[in-house]
């Protein structure tokens, strides 16, 4: 059996990034610096059914940009190195999860191309940006332009319709979760594609 699994690390003058991926399951358990990153790593994890384990260090006194955005970068290599020449692949995955007022939709292709497509609106209230506690909530798509790029992957996101910040942010990664899930899945033995690789 093929194990499925990276290990990366990255070190910048701003962070310090190792993480640990299994796609094929195992522990999760997040700890970036950033509380409701890691809270969302965490439903990576848990609804995709994968081993997750981030460890990240950074200039969070500046604010939470580069440790967003570096461990999406570290996520994303990890996610190219396990998948490998992606034989046997599902390939695809959709997923469309609700919470509370919120609706959320993935949908993934490992195609090698990386494009990410983000129809997201986030509630902002008076002159304040929008924002969940202190969490900035334009880092998520910070996040997931980074998984996309490094992971490359093509990556649909879509909230119809929603209005707690909190509820849209956690149905978006359940969503993606699922969906990823499915993608990964074993199914056969060849390369999904018509051009012989991806």
């Amino acid at each position: 059996m093929v194990h499925r699994t990276a290990v990366i690390e990255r070190k910048t003058n701003e962070t310090d990034i190792r993480v640990e991926l299994n796609l094929d399951g195992g522990d999760y358990a997040n700890k970036t610096g950033v509380g409701f990153l890691d809270h969302m790593l965490d439903h990576i994890g848990r609804h995709g059914q994968i081993g997750l384990q981030a460890r990240a260090t950074g200039d969070t006194h500046i604010d939470d940009h580069h440790t967003v955005e570096d461990v999406g970068i570290v996520l994303g290599q990890a996610l190219e190195q396990a998948l490998g020449d992606r034989a046997g692949i599902e390939r695809y995955g959709f997923a469309s999860v609700p919470m509370d007022e919120t609706l959320a939709q993935a949908t993934v292709d490992l195609s090698g191309r990386p494009a990410l497509v983000f129809r997201v609106e986030f509630q902002s209230f008076g002159d304040d940006p929008a924002s969940i506690g202190r969490f900035d909530v334009q880092l998520i798509q910070e996040f997931f332009q980074a998984v996309v790029n490094h992971g490359r992957l093509n990556l649909h996101l879509h909230v119809p319709w929603g209005s707690n910040n909190h509820h849209i942010a956690e149905a978006l990664f359940k969503a993606f979760a699922r969906a990823l899930r499915d993608a990964v899945r074993i199914s056969g033995q060849e390369i999904p594609s018509t051009k012989g690789s991806l």
